[in-house]
C-alpha cells in the first residue's frame, strides 16, 4: 500500500497495491488506522467520509488494484501505531510454527494469547508476526481462535491464498476439529447439536453468547474420545463458525468445558484447578482442507501442551 506523506491527522490518500485487491474496505482501513477504535472506522464509512476513486462505498465493498482510497483526518495515538511485541513472545511464536510454505503459515497458538490486538490489548498473534516478518506485507488471519483456546491457527501470506481459504470456509470445505474436556459423564458416544446462538447479550453486565431462537444457526458435532471418573474428553467438529460456539453448545448439553470461567461450572473448575488445570481445556487439534486443483488434502495437527497431557495421564492413573 502506497501512502501519501501526510500525517494521520490530515487527509490520507492510499493506492491499493497489487496483491491487496479483493480485500473488504473495512478490513483495509482497520489495518491502516492502527489504534483507531473499530466503531469509529465504521462510523466514517457509513457517513461517506471515506471515498474510493472520489465516490462513496459501502462497508462490504471489495477494493480493486489501483483504487485510490481517501481517508479523512483521524487522530491516532502515536504509541498505538506500531505496537512493540516483547522478545519472549516473539520467540514463543516462532517456536509455535508447525508448517510454512509460500502461501500459508500454520502455528499452534498458545493459550492466553489473543489472535489480534484490541479491547485493551496492544497486540496479538497477527501483529507479532507482522513485526517478525516486516517484508511480508500481506500477512492476514484466515480465521480466529478465542484468546484462551490453543491449537491450529492459519495465517495467509498472500491475498490470493486468503481469498481461496475464505471461499473454502464459506463452502464448509475446511474441517476443523477440537479437543474439549467437559464436566460430567456422557452416556452416548456422539451428539449433533444444531441450536442457534445470539451474540453479545448481557448477563449481569457481561457480554456473552447465548442459545436463543433469534440467533444465527450453529452446528457442532461432538464425539466421545475418552471417559474419566467425573469428566469426558470430547472431539468437537465445527460445522459453522460462531463466536464461542463449542463452549456454549457444551454448556447447553449440561457438560460445560472445564476451565471455562464464562460458561462453565465454578465448582467443577475449582476441583480441576486443584488437579493442575490452569486454563480452558479447549484445543484446536487439527485442520484439513484441499487447495483447488490439487489432489491431496492439507492436514495439520497441533499437539496438546504438556500440562494438558500430564493432566489426562494423571486422571487415567
Amino acid at each position: 500500500m502506497l501512502e501519501s506523506k501526510q500525517k494521520n491527522r490530515e487527509v490520507l490518500l492510499v493506492c491499493v497495491e497489487p496483491g491487496f485487491g479483493g480485500q473488504r474496505i473495512d478490513n483495509f482501513l482497520l489495518r491502516i488506522l492502527k489504534g483507531v477504535p473499530r466503531s469509529y472506522v465504521y462510523r466514517i464509512l457509513r457517513r461517506g467520509e471515506v471515498r474510493v476513486n472520489k465516490g462513496r462505498k459501502k462497508v462490504g465493498y471489495r477494493l480493486q488494484e489501483g483504487d485510490i482510497v481517501r481517508i479523512p483526518p483521524v487522530r491516532v495515538a502515536e504509541e498505538e501505531v506500531m505496537p512493540s511485541v516483547g522478545k519472549r513472545q516473539l520467540e514463543q511464536l516462532e517456536q509455535s510454527i508447525i508448517y510454512e510454505d509460500e502461501r500459508l503459515l500454520v502455528l499452534s497458538k498458545p493459550s492466553g494469547m489473543a489472535v489480534h490486538g484490541g479491547s485493551g490489548l496492544s497486540f496479538g498473534v497477527i501483529e507479532a508476526f507482522r513485526q517478525l516478518r516486516p517484508d511480508q506485507r500481506q500477512l492476514e488471519l484466515v480465521h480466529r481462535l478465542d484468546r484462551d483456546t490453543s491449537g491450529c491457527l492459519l495465517i495467509s501470506k498472500k491475498r490470493s491464498a486468503l481469498r481461496v481459504l475464505h471461499e473454502l470456509m464459506r463452502s464448509n470445505a475446511i474441517d476443523k476439529r477440537y479437543l474439549a474436556l467437559v464436566s460430567g459423564k456422557w452416556h452416548g458416544d456422539k451428539a449433533d447439536i444444531d441450536v442457534p446462538l445470539l451474540k453479545n447479550t448481557l448477563r449481569g453486565g457481561e457480554r456473552v453468547v447465548m442459545v436463543d431462537p433469534r440467533g444465527k444457526q450453529a452446528q457442532t458435532r461432538f464425539r466421545v474420545r475418552e471417559r474419566f471418573h467425573r469428566c469426558t474428553l470430547l472431539e468437537a467438529r465445527l460445522m459453522t463458525g460462531r463466536t464461542h460456539q463449542i463452549r456454549v453448545h457444551a454448556a447447553h448439553l449440561g457438560t460445560p468445558i472445564l476451565g471455562d470461567r464464562k460458561y462453565g461450572d465454578q465448582d467443577a473448575n475449582k476441583a480441576m484447578h486443584n488437579q493442575g488445570l490452569k486454563r480452558l481445556f479447549l484445543h484446536a487439534e487439527s485442520i484439513c482442507f484441499r487447495w483447488p486443483d490439487e489432489k491431496q488434502d492439507q492436514v495439520f495437527q497441533a499437539p496438546l501442551e504438556t500440562s494438558l497431557v500430564n493432566l489426562l495421564s494423571s486422571m487415567k492413573r
